[in-house]
C-alpha cells in the first residue's frame, strides 16, 4: 500500500508545480488519511518538494479506526503541548526553502489561516481547492473492496433486525441495535448517524429517531450504513408493518421504486451528473411530487459519507467507470408518510455488466 500513498501524493504535486506551488498542506482528516493511509487526531500532512511530512498534535494511538499511516511517510509530533500542526508545517515549509504553500482554504479557520501566516509572514498562501477531493472520486479496485465489506455488514444488520418483533419498539431503540449489529458484524462503527422513521416520520431524509413506538399499518424506513476502515456506504429501505399494505402505500412504493430504478439505470460511464439526477427526479415529477423533493438524487461515498460528485440538477460533470454513488430518490406524504429506496453502487461499463451493486438486501414491499 507505500505504493499506493506514494503515487497520489505525487498525483497532488504533480497538480500543485501545475498551478506554481511546490509545497502543499492537507489538513482536512479524509483527505490527509487518502494521501497518508492513516489519520491520527488532529494531524495535517505536508507535501514538500523533496519530502512529505505527516505532523501530529500527539502520539498516534494506533486505533485502527484512525487507519494505518504509510510506513515509508515521515511523521513528526509537535514538540509543544497544545501547539497547532499546520502552524508548525508553516514553518517547517519555510525551513525548507519554500516560497508559497498551498493549503486548503475549505478547511481551515480564519484564525489557524492568520496564525500560519504571522509565523511564515514570506511564505505565500494560496488555495490549494479541492484538488484532492477531485482525486478520491475515482476509486482503485482496493477501495471497492472495502466498500463491497462495508455493504455486506450493512446488508447483514438490516437483514437480521426484519427477523425481529418490531411492534411496540421506538424508533430510536431500533437505531440503536442497528448501529449494535453493524459493530458485531466487524464495523468500525456506523457510517453515519442511522436513521428509523416510522408511521408519519418515514420517508423523511435522514429522521433523527424519535421516541414514537411501532405501530401496526405503519410504514417503517431505515437509513444506515457501516463504516469498513474508513470506507462508507449506504442502504434505504421501507418496509409495512404487520399488515398487507394499503392501497395508497403499494401505489407510493412502486413510484419510488420506478424513480430509483431509473436513476441507477442511468448510471453509465459519460453520463452527466444532472442526467441522473433528471431521470430519476422526472418520474416523481410526472406523478405530482416535485414539490418537496430532496436538492440531490444521490451523492459519492468512499472516506466521507457525503462526497463528490452530487447527483443534482444543478450539478456538473461526468461520471467516470469505478466511481461509487448512492441513488436515493424518496417521497414524503405530510401527516401520512412515505418511501425511501437507497442504494450504494459502483459506476461500471456496459462491457462489465452496468453499474454493481453493492446493497443487496431486497427492494420488495415487505409486511413484517
Amino acid at each position: 500500500m507505500s505504493e499506493v500513498y506514494a503515487v497520489r501524493r505525487g498525483l497532488l504535486r504533480d497538480r500543485c508545480a501545475a498551478v506554481g506551488s511546490a509545497a502543499a498542506l492537507v489538513s482536512r482528516p479524509a483527505n490527509v488519511r487518502y494521501l497518508a493511509g492513516g489519520a491520527p487526531p488532529g494531524a495535517v500532512l505536508l507535501l514538500g518538494p523533496d519530502e512529505d511530512v505527516l505532523l501530529c498534535p500527539r502520539p498516534p494511538t494506533g486505533d485502527p479506526a484512525d487507519g494505518r499511516t504509510d510506513e515509508q511517510l515521515r511523521v513528526d509530533l509537535l514538540s509543544v503541548t497544545g501547539g497547532d500542526p499546520v502552524v508548525a508545517a508553516a514553518d517547517l515549509a519555510t525551513a525548507g526553502g519554500a516560497e508559497s504553500l498551498a493549503v486548503e482554504e475549505h478547511d481551515l479557520t480564519v484564525a489557524r489561516h492568520r496564525a500560519m501566516a504571522s509565523v511564515a509572514p514570506k511564505l505565500r498562501l494560496a488555495d490549494l481547492g479541492a484538488n484532492v477531493e477531485q482525486l478520491r472520486i475515482v476509486k482503485d479496485e482496493e477501495e471497492i473492496g472495502c466498500l463491497r465489506i462495508a455493504a455486506e455488514i450493512t446488508d447483514q444488520a438490516l437483514g437480521e433486525l426484519l427477523e425481529s418483533i418490531l411492534v411496540g419498539r421506538t424508533e430510536r431503540h431500533l437505531a440503536l441495535e442497528l448501529e449494535r449489529r453493524l459493530v458485531d458484524h466487524g464495523a468500525d462503527g456506523p457510517a453515519f448517524a442511522t436513521s428509523v422513521a416510522t408511521g408519519p416520520n418515514s420517508g423523511r431524509g435522514r429522521h433523527r429517531p424519535s421516541d414514537r413506538r411501532v405501530e401496526e399499518g405503519d410504514f417503517l424506513s431505515v437509513c444506515l450504513g457501516a463504516n469498513y476502515r474508513g470506507y462508507r456506504v449506504e442502504i434505504g429501505r421501507t418496509f409495512v408493518i404487520g399488515t398487507a399494505p394499503a392501497d395508497w402505500q403499494i401505489e407510493l412504493y412502486d413510484l419510488v421504486f420506478a424513480a430509483q430504478r431509473a436513476g441507477r439505470e442511468a448510471l453509465v460511464p459519460g453520463a452527466a451528473y444532472r442526467d441522473v439526477d433528471r431521470a430519476a427526479r422526472h418520474v416523481l415529477d410526472s406523478a405530482g411530487h416535485g414539490e418537496g423533493l430532496a436538492p440531490w438524487t444521490g451523492h459519492g461515498v468512499g472516506l466521507e459519507i457525503d462526497e463528490d460528485p452530487q447527483l443534482a440538477p444543478a450539478a456538473m460533470g461526468k461520471l467516470d467507470a469505478c466511481v461509487p454513488v448512492t441513488v436515493e430518490p424518496g417521497v414524503h406524504l405530510p401527516g401520512r408518510g412515505g418511501v425511501r429506496i437507497d442504494d450504494t453502487l459502483v459506476v461500471r461499463p456496459e462491457a462489465d455488466g452496468g453499474p454493481e451493486l453493492l446493497t443487496i438486501t431486497t427492494k420488495e414491499l415487505l409486511a413484517l
